[in-house]
């Protein structure tokens, strides 16, 4: 099957499986999502979601946020792990908010990029789910998924990126990138994974990736 064909059938089975797809990080406006992405790194969105209403009780505005001691933010970010740099990074992006764009997150991806703590990855799933900007935010479940159904042989996430940007029309990156997100999450786990018995694997993977994983 030709890797366009399998885009097409890949999208619609996950619209079937995944209808309704809402933003799994809480937030109230394009600065807490900003925060909750940030803290996100190698971090369960459960526990972000757990952390995020004590840090805006604090704080809620980049004002507000550069105000606060660093050693405060620092406290209350440290269960999301990289508390030194989390709260250094939210305390400096928060500053340069203030100074540099009026208290406003910045509506394009090369000021987002220019954040302290902001990499590509952040901007986009900003830029995508605060502004509507097709984007396609590529993460670890993402990353394998595209690998196991043949849809990327990116060897790093800006490769994958790439490639299901080709693939499917830029309408449905928003979307879909979410419905990979939580079909990783419910269907598809990284370890002890049966890509036979997978909606989605069992027919989109190779039959070589199948009795690689299932050799694991």
């Amino acid at each position: 099957m030709k890797r366009a064909e399998k885009a097409e059938r890949v999208a619609k089975l996950l619209d079937e499986l995944h209808p309704e797809i809402p933003v799994p990080l809480d937030h109230e406006d394009p600065y807490t999502l900003l925060l909750a992405v940030l803290l996100s790194a190698q971090c369960t969105d459960v526990r972000v979601n757990q952390v995020t209403p004590k840090l805006f009780a604090r704080a809620k505005t980049p004002a507000g946020m550069a105000q606060l001691p660093l050693s405060v933010i620092r406290k209350i970010v440290t269960p999301c792990g990289l508390g030194p740099q989390k709260s250094k990074a939210i305390k400096q992006l928060s500053k340069t908010l203030v100074e540099e764009h009026g208290g406003q997150v910045p509506q394009s991806f090369e000021a987002l990029e220019a954040l302290p703590g902001v990499g590509h990855k952040t901007a986009s799933v900003v830029m995508s789910q605060a502004f509507g900007v097709p984007a396609f935010p590529v993460d670890t479940h993402i990353h394998r998924l595209a690998a196991r159904w043949g849809l990327s042989s990116g060897k790093n996430v800006v490769q994958t990126e790439r490639d299901l940007k080709a693939l499917f029309p830029e309408n449905t990156w928003n979307r879909l990138h979410l419905q990979m997100i939580y079909f990783g999450r419910e269907h598809c786990p990284a370890r002890g994974h049966d890509l036979s018995a997978c909606p989605i694997c069992s027919w989109a993977a190779s039959k070589k990736r199948i009795r690689e994983e299932a050799a694991r």
